[in-house]
């Protein structure tokens, strides 16, 4: 099996990427990137909506990622355990986009992997022997995707029974 590998903007996979420029509407706000919801998230509550809307209108996805990292503000206490939930939300979100959901399962049955150097949860990290969570993720969004097309197919196959 064939794995296909994405991270910047010169990668042929780019869109696969949490920092491509692919928004999505969520509860009423428009977020630029996968990456600027990702980071907002960190934060919740009404003590944190400031901060949460300056990392949802960040310029860039670079910004967004520096302003999630902050070590100046805590992050909430079940983020190692909700982060995974928050990404698959997200990837869930932006892949119901046409154009992105199109990219996504013309990978076929290939292997995703985030080709990032230096993240080894969320990639494959330098050595290769990363987590790979966001391939993992994106793997299953378009599995989901499959299975919906697969049920769409058969309500329409079965209409005309």
């Amino acid at each position: 099996m064939d794995t296909l590998l994405f991270y910047s903007k010169s990668d042929d996979w780019y869109e696969l990427s949490n920092v491509y420029p692919q928004g999505f509407e969520e509860e009423g706000l428009y977020w630029p990137s996968v990456e600027h919801y990702f980071q907002a998230m960190k934060f919740p509550g009404e003590d944190n909506a400031a901060y949460r809307e300056q990392i949802r209108t960040a310029p860039t996805t670079g910004i967004a990622k520096d302003l999630g990292r902050t070590t100046a503000r805590a992050i909430r206490a079940d983020w190692d355990t909700v982060r995974d939930s928050v990404m698959r939300h997200a990837l869930r979100m932006k892949f119901a986009h046409p154009k992105l959901r199109r990219v996504l399962l013309s990978t076929g049955a290939s292997q995703l992997a985030e080709n990032s150097p230096s993240d080894y949860y969320w990639g494959i990290g330098k050595t290769g022997q990363g987590s790979n969570r966001l391939g993992q993720l994106l793997m299953e969004v378009r599995e989901e995707l499959r299975a919906a097309d697969a049920d769409a197919a058969g309500e329409r196959g079965s209409a005309g029974d």
